[in-house]
């Protein structure tokens, strides 16, 4: 039962007895819109939500709310793009939440206080799905098909699980100790993990098939592009992806007095820095698509974490945006250097936009060696016919379920669409919940989506500029290939970045549409109403003046005209 507060009391005969709503044209209503951070989240986290956990001081809970989506915070909060501080409103007040810095905060709180994950084991009724890959899209379905109560196998070449956040992402981006407790802390859900294990060569898809409800194929991209530059190669070459993953297992490096990594994304930059490490005198990194900046368009700037890219301008590396390799200049068999040229991003006659070589740009360059990260596809051992002839399993639609085969479902890199570790978690998520309606209902699940509020809907006047808290960092001198750059903040630094937070598009229960009303049209709850908040709204003494929704500070009141 709510029990019903008015702004004031009036006595009998006085105007509670007027009901002013018969006078109004327009009606105030409650809208939770979807705050930008969370629409931009390639996993599925509801920033606002949990950070509005962490200013009422309940960190588990807002634990709990991260993941119900994406059980590894402690690694996405290092190593994701973020691009929700990107789209984070705040950055058109002052500077966006540092959403990463609390990410990274809760899940590190969670590993060290031994917090459980929250699961339901009786809805799966024990049906056995298997998931093949063991890297960030494989484990997040495993873990939330468990938390579902299947029983699960995790399969993977390797002979532990994690995929290329362990065998290509540097250590001093991702401590291993982290990488190492959140997949143990996932795996003793009861999930069997069977390592040393490769798709076509130890278990077949035929026999996985017939011994399982359903499959989750996320075996990520292993077969390197071929690359050549007007059908050249040098006689030294080597992928970016090689060389990481070498490095990173053996730590061993070629060390020419310079060298040229053609591409974008953080494995070009993630070697550019192990290389300047190494001794490399002269780095250099072309890319085609831009830095960041007002002249740069959103769709073109380079695919590397912001912070990623400061630190290794900081380290040395030279940047080459808009360019690419128009030519590789040889002495002999030997690299010595290439002819770039500058791209623009236009539109072509198809009408589509690609990027266009503008001649009389040519620039030469020197260098002793030439490196492609131009990215991978999949490797179709085991995978029979459904790759088609073609680089990447593209299910067409967003539970990864694929059409003509059923009971098959595909995420991650494998994709073909994805390149980021949260993108493949949300992967994960969605193709469990659509395993999870396949055995139980066969149909996709409903998606959800709602509106998402703009920066021009916050009632900025009931905000103060603040300074965003940013992590502290090594200095390059102390910069080495083991000790992590990015240090964590402090629980009070951190709460003082969740303050930040507009809330946008949520209530806040400030009471102001309780104070304002000039009517007590607005009743305060005690208990929560449906649709979340404290405030419902009287509309027999209602006169639609609109001051509440005037005085919301996060847009969570709009006005609709009465019909």
């Amino acid at each position: 039962m709510l029990v019903l507060t008015r702004g004031s009391y009036a006595l009998p005969g006085t105007s509670i007895d007027f009901k002013t709503g018969t006078w109004r044209t327009s009606r105030p209503l409650h809208q939770h819109w979807a705050a930008p951070c969370h629409s931009a989240c390639p996993a599925g986290e509801d920033p606002q939500a949990y950070i509005g956990k962490v200013q009422e001081n309940h960190s588990r809970e807002a634990w709990e709310s991260i993941v119900h989506i994406n059980p590894i915070p402690s690694i996405t909060g290092r190593i994701c793009p973020h691009p929700c501080e990107q789209a984070c409103n705040r950055g058109s007040f002052d500077q966006p939440l540092a959403i990463h810095s609390i990410e990274r905060f809760l899940g590190d709180e969670a590993r060290q206080r031994g917090w459980e994950y929250p699961i339901d084991l009786g809805r799966g009724a024990g049906a056995t799905v298997a998931v093949i890959g063991a890297g960030p899209a494989g484990l997040s379905a495993a873990y939330h098909l468990r938390r579902r109560g299947y029983q699960v196998t995790l399969l993977d070449a390797l002979p532990e699980a994690g995929g290329l956040m362990r065998s290509a992402i540097p250590i001093n981006r991702l401590p291993r100790d982290v990488l190492d407790a959140d997949i143990a802390r996932i795996l003793a859900l009861g999930i069997e993990f069977r390592g040393r294990t490769r798709l076509g060569v130890d278990v077949h898809l035929d026999e996985l098939r017939s011994d399982y409800r359903a499959l989750f194929l996320a075996p990520g991209t292993a077969k390197a592009k071929a690359w050549s530059v007007d059908g050249a190669v040098p006689t030294d070459h080597r992928t970016a992806l090689e060389l990481l993953q070498e490095w990173v297992a053996v730590g061993s490096l070629p060390a020419p007095q310079s060298v040229i990594v053609h591409g974008g994304g953080n494995t070009a930059v993630d070697l550019c820095r192990a290389m300047r490490r190494a001794g490399v005198k002269e780095v250099h990194l072309v890319t085609a698509s831009g830095l960041p900046g007002p002249d740069t368009e959103p769709d073109d700037i380079i695919n590397i974490v912001p912070r990623e890219l400061e630190q290794a301008i900081e380290e040395g590396i030279t940047l080459h945006p808009h360019r690419t390799i128009q030519r590789l200049l040889f002495r002999g068999s030997r690299v010595v250097g290439v002819e770039m040229v500058t791209l623009r991003k236009l539109p072509t006659k198809s009408g589509q936009t690609g990027r266009i070589a503008f001649e009389g740009t040519e620039t030469l360059l020197h260098a002793d060696m030439v490196i492609p990260a131009i990215g991978e596809s999949v490797d179709p051992t085991g995978l029979g016919t459904l790759l088609g002839g073609r680089e990447y399993l593209w299910p067409g639609n967003p539970f990864g379920r694929l059409e003509h085969a059923p009971g098959l479902f595909v995420g991650g890199d494998a994709r073909g669409d994805r390149g980021t570790v949260s993108a493949a978690v949300g992967d994960g998520r969605l193709a469990a919940a659509a395993i999870d309606g396949y055995i139980r209902q066969g149909d996709d699940p409903e998606v959800m989506s709602r509106a998402v509020i703009t920066f021009d809907r916050i009632n900025i006047s009931y905000f103060e500029p603040a300074q965003r808290v940013e992590e502290p960092t090594l200095s390059v001198a102390e910069r080495t290939d083991t000790a992590e750059i990015d240090r964590p903040l402090s629980s009070a630094a951190i709460t003082h970045e969740a303050n930040r937070c507009f809330s946008c598009g949520s209530c806040l229960a400030c009471d102001n549409c309780w104070t304002f009303c000039p009517d007590n049209a607005v009743v305060k709850t005690v208990a929560l109403a449906k649709d979340g908040s404290h405030y419902v709204f009287d509309y027999e003494y209602c006169k639609g003046c609109g001051i509440c929704a005037a005085e919301c500070p996060c847009g969570y009141i709009v006005m609709e005209a009465e019909l």
